[in-house]
């Protein structure tokens, strides 16, 4: 993720001078930042995104803190390389909330509790711990601003927790998606939300969703850019062993069984392939998955949760792009843009990339070139 980090100003005039009050923006000016996430830092992609701009607010210059919610066996996360003394962890496992870190997914590379599953009396020990652990953290720090991640149960308790520091959230949409999941749950959430005074968003189809969903104006959403590390992800200079990678969690809604079954169909013809697999999961489907995976060895082998670092140093080391994974790629994406276009089953044959026994279909496979252009 590169360029300046900028936030909000709207309502820090009274601690930072000079500022005018119609900017909403602020650039290179040192401040205290208190950064929040409601789950474990650096497995998934909001953790990824926590880390970047962690590392980035470090370069600008500005002072930070983070609290993040973790496990009892694993009570001292890294955050973006913030020492030890300035992550402040919230642990769960252990009394008052004693079940797992409840995660944004309902499918998470780590053992977690669903929302949708939690009880009462869970929901209230959650609000509970996340309010003082929040109030207590602001009162020390005294942070210029919060940055929160996700539109959900923690970013409505952070206005309870610091009534008067601006707060700026990041959306990365699974929260809307816990609403619908979690209906019980929606209207509270909304509530808390609204207060918050500036929201961040990938997209504009993001911001338009968020909209309608917290009642706000669009002034208070801005789109921002996605990114990657440079630093760590670059191109290799020396030939690269010929491989697929696959980055995620072991789930059905990430595609991987499917993944899977056309990585057998591929390697019968290429078994000198392989399939290298990152991530993780946990719960029922992802032991399945990870069971499938083992049958499936030596071809495709499984590297577990790897640091950014460890990904990256695998990624060089492996064909981006081979050509013909890519031409076999497009050319099942095409029979399925065909399949839509008829609106019924069809039958493909990816030796010959044609069709089988459907002249309609196969004729969509290319169209007439105007003269005088031929192919």
């Amino acid at each position: 993720m590169g360029g300046r980090i900028e936030y909000p100003v709207s309502r820090i005039e009274n601690r930072v001078s000079g500022i005018p009050h119609s900017s909403f923006l602020i650039h290179n000016l040192s401040m205290r930042v208190l950064h929040a996430l409601s789950q474990r830092p650096s497995l998934t992609g909001s953790g990824i995104t926590l880390d970047a701009m962690v590392r980035h607010a470090a370069d600008a210059g500005h002072e930070q803190r983070a609290v993040v919610g973790v496990p009892a066996d694993n009570p001292r996360p890294a955050v973006g390389g913030l020492a030890g003394n300035r992550i402040h962890p919230l642990v769960f496992g252990e009394p008052p909330i004693d079940f797992a870190v409840p995660g944004m997914s309902d499918v998470m590379p780590y053992p977690s509790t669903r929302f949708s599953t939690l009880s009462k009396s869970q929901l209230s020990a959650y609000r509970r711990a996340w309010t003082k652990h929040l109030r207590t953290i602001v009162d020390d720090f005294l942070p210029d601003i919060i940055h929160s991640h996700h539109v959900w149960l923690m970013s409505s308790l952070v206005k309870d927790a610091a009534p008067d520091t601006p707060v700026v959230t990041q959306c990365h949409a699974t929260g809307m998606r816990q609403m619908e999941l979690c209906p019980h749950l929606a209207d509270e959430v909304r509530r808390g939300c609204s207060r918050i005074e500036a929201f961040a968003v990938l997209h504009r189809g993001h911001a338009e969703a968020l909209e309608r969903c917290l009642g706000i104006t669009s002034g208070r959403i801005h789109q921002v850019g996605a990114g990657y590390r440079d630093d760590l992800f670059y191109a290799a200079t020396k030939a690269r062993e010929p491989a697929l990678l696959y980055v995620g969690k072991y789930s059905a809604a990430k595609g991987v069984p499917w993944l899977l079954e056309a990585f057998e169909r591929l390697v019968s013809r290429r078994p000198n392939l392989r399939l290298h697999v990152a991530g993780g999961g946990s719960g029922p489907e992802a032991d399945s998955i990870r069971q499938r995976m083992d049958r499936m060895a030596p071809a495709v082998v499984q590297h577990g949760q790897l640091t950014q670092p460890e990904l990256a140093d695998l990624a060089r080391r492996l064909t981006v792009a081979n050509p013909d994974v890519m031409v076999q790629s497009m050319n099942i994406c095409l029979a399925a843009d065909i399949c839509e276009q008829l609106r019924r089953n069809l039958k493909f044959d990816l030796v010959h990339a044609e069709f089988v026994g459907d002249p309609e279909a196969n004729r969509l496979r290319s169209r007439a070139m105007r003269t005088p252009f031929v192919a």
